[in-house]
């Protein structure tokens, strides 16, 4: 069943609808990832065909060198710089629903400062690292998000604003323990602390590659169809429960899964600024939509990341930039030409 400007789709009792732009937008974002995939896994020292890739992938791979070099180095690294960034960036479209607020993100209202104090305990408390790491700062994320949540909530409701203002100071607290753990902590630590914290892929194994797409595929079917009611919301809770939305438990599943979305990315590749706050609001003005579509919020937090990873990589005399860091600029451009544009229309 099709309409001028949406599509239905429709399945046994499901319907979904999209609109026909946004299929587009989503297909174009899915060529370029495809794309710049293709380059990742060739860009290194070692330089590789589009036909060996194939091979290599296909299980009949040329040499044993080749295969440790895609399927150990090369193919963990971009699986997770796509899965860290579809998480942030269907997180964000989560966050800012719930919010009502563009700067309703991971990253602004303090969850990603939570991961990281996670982290920052067990590298410089504890001098742990690897897969401890990433526990940790899955741990930090969501002790961060249930005590944003019990905060912001009064008389049995969380509100808009007052979750984002109390995600902030919650950030800005956890910002300043992390500060103190780097400072008082023992120089090692502190400098893998710091490495930590700048955000990177490199050196990405199978380990990280695991549990974040495993998250992924539990998480995204059920917030997806989460959104519905999210978008009911958004007309107002006073107007949504008549209509039949349990409208605190519905933002409370939300909230959960949005939490854990981007504790997942955070702990796999660490502090990533930017993708969360932009990518929903990039892909809603390209599909020309007044909600945030999950789908297409995902695909281009996957090929901001991927063309931040990219970049990092190939940045002048040779130098490898931290991803975090990259994402980190490029978000500071796009909020200079996002206030300049505002400011020329008046």
């Amino acid at each position: 069943m099709s309409r001028a400007a949406h599509i239905v789709w429709r399945w046994r009792g499901l319907s979904l609808r999209s609109g026909r732009r946004a299929l587009w937008v989503n297909l174009a974002l899915a060529l370029l990832i495809a794309a710049g995939a293709l380059v990742s896994l060739r860009l290194g020292r070692i330089a590789i065909g589009p036909a060996e890739i194939w091979q290599v992938l296909a299980g009949e791979a040329p040499s044993r060198m080749l295969d440790h070099v895609v399927m150990d180095i090369r193919l963990p690294r971009l699986l997770v710089t796509l899965g860290a960034g579809a998480a942030l960036g269907a997180s964000g479209a989560i966050f800012q629903t719930v919010s009502r607020n563009p700067l309703g993100s991971p990253d602004v209202i303090g969850f990603t400062a939570g991961a990281a104090s996670g982290a920052l305990v067990w590298i410089i408390g504890f001098g742990g690292s690897g897969a401890g790491v990433v526990h940790a700062a899955l741990a930090g994320a969501l002790l961060t998000g249930i005590c944003v949540y019990l905060l912001a909530r009064k008389d049995g409701r969380v509100g808009a604003y007052r979750l984002v203002l109390t995600g902030i100071g919650v950030g800005a607290i956890l910002s300043a323990f992390n500060a103190l753990l780097l400072v008082r902590g023992d120089l090692d630590a502190a400098i893998s602390g710091n490495l930590w914290l700048a955000g990177s892929v490199e050196g990405r194994s199978w380990g990280h590659v695991w549990p974040l797409w495993l998250g992924l595929g539990l998480l995204m079917p059920p917030l997806l169809l989460g959104m519905r009611p999210l978008g009911l919301m958004a007309m107002g809770d006073d107007l949504a429960g008549p209509l039949g939305v349990p409208v605190e438990r519905a933002r409370r599943r939300m909230l959960a899964g949005a939490v854990t979305l981007a504790a997942l990315a955070t702990a796999a590749a660490g502090p990533i600024a930017f993708v969360a706050l932009a990518a929903p609001q990039l892909v809603r003005r390209l599909a020309r939509m007044p909600d945030q579509p999950l789908i297409g919020a995902a695909l281009m937090g996957a090929a901001l990341m991927l063309g931040a990873d990219l970049l990092s990589r190939v940045a002048p005399w040779g130098a490898i930039l931290p991803i975090g860091q990259v994402t980190g600029v490029i978000g500071g451009l796009y909020l200079i030409w996002l206030l300049t544009r505002k400011r020329r229309r008046g």
